[in-house]
């Protein structure tokens, strides 16, 4: 057992008292000898004399210390709190020593870390073939936080380092701008690359008020040597919910429908291909992948139920179209049209939730 603590107060700073294990108590009577070489009356001792008997006091009371702590190991304790020393006086000039307090088990407190984590996909991207920001990511451990951005990497280079900037966007609307960040990479020649954490000056309080990010490179590093970006990214042109969706069905770093025109085509990267081209020139997605097997297009039935206002409305306008929906999706629309009815009697109105979840059942297609 290690060395055993003892206070006269209730417990230790930084420890929590895990078990009481009960009262402990050493005692000693010291006689008249204890004052032989001293003068007898006490109140005339020499400045020496009084060092001496000080010093004697003091070895009394550590003695009486050590056979306190042997009886606190002897209860399985490692702690003493309350502690109390007592003197009594007796008869023909002898005194009583006594030490008490309770024996308890202590243990070192871990402090808990307050974490927070806050992802947020990136909103803008480069139209070639360049290190594409498709994520941000952030942590904040008590007040220390720090920024990482996860890259798709369509060359599968071998890339060392990216200096960006970050702009973020909370909810009400205000942005900051986090310049020259550095991001350095284990692994830098995958597909999808994850940087490692920089620090930056963001109060940890703030980032889950963070709705938006977007990302400015301006160059960074392969073994080749070190490429400028001289060009302006582009932003997504859909809201961020609708954004999130098409990257679950279509790829973290899909940025936009597909659509053709039978000139062109947009593939879900955002590269405007020409027609005659059967896989994106940035990506390599193939277009017929991207077709729908779908003959219905939702645009046409989403912007109806815009302009309705309850959700016992939108589903009128959902079921002047359902024949013409295929049949894997119908069941879902359904159940979305139910699900807002229900939560709309105790919430309130539901009707701009309800239209994101049709939006989603058919992003992508």
């Amino acid at each position: 057992m290690g060395e055993v603590m003892m206070t006269a107060g209730s417990g230790f700073e930084g420890y929590d008292v895990t078990d009481y294990l009960g009262f402990v108590n050493v005692q000693t009577v010291v006689g008249s000898n204890f004052y032989k070489e001293f003068a007898a009356n006490i109140t005339d001792l020499s400045e020496n004399e009084n060092e001496k008997l000080t010093a004697k006091l003091e070895a009394l009371n550590e003695n009486m210390i050590e056979k306190l702590k042997k009886s606190v190991e002897r209860r399985k304790a490692n702690a003493l709190i309350g502690l109390r020393i007592n003197y009594t006086q007796f008869s023909g000039n002898n005194f009583g020593v006594i030490l008490s307090g309770t024996a308890v088990s202590i243990q070192k407190r871990v402090s808990k870390d307050k974490v927070i984590d806050k992802e947020l996909y990136v909103s803008n991207y480069y139209n070639r073939l360049v290190p594409r920001p498709v994520r941000v990511r952030m942590n904040a451990v008590n007040k220390d936080v720090t920024i990482s951005v996860d890259f798709y990497n369509y060359n599968q280079d071998d890339i060392r380092g990216i200096r960006a900037d970050v702009e973020l966007t909370n909810l009400y609307e205000e942005k900051l701008l986090l310049k020259n960040l550095d991001f350095s990479f284990d692994r830098g020649n995958v597909t999808m690359i994850e940087s490692g954490p920089v620090e930056c000056k963001l109060p940890a309080k703030d980032l889950m008020l963070l709705k938006d990010a977007k990302v400015v490179i301006s160059k960074y590093v392969t073994s080749r040597g070190v490429f400028a970006v001289n060009d302006n990214p582009i932003n997504v042109e859909m809201p961020l919910h609708r954004l999130a969706s098409l990257k679950e069905k279509r790829g973290i770093d899909a940025v936009a429908k597909y659509v053709t025109d039978g000139m062109i085509w947009t593939c879900n990267c955002g590269y405007v291909n020409e027609a005659g081209t059967d896989e994106c020139v940035v990506c390599g997605r193939k277009q017929d992948d991207m077709k729908s097997t779908s003959k219905f297009n939702p645009d046409e039935m989403i912007d109806k139920m815009r302009t309705k206002e309850y959700v016992i409305e939108i589903k009128d306008v959902l079921m002047e179209y359902i024949k013409e929906i295929d049949n894997q999706y119908r069941m879902e629309l359904l159940e979305i049209m139910e699900s807002g009815l229900q939560y709309e009697k105790t919430r309130g109105n539901m009707k701009e939730t309800v239209i994101e979840k049709v939006e989603k059942v058919f992003e992508g297609h």
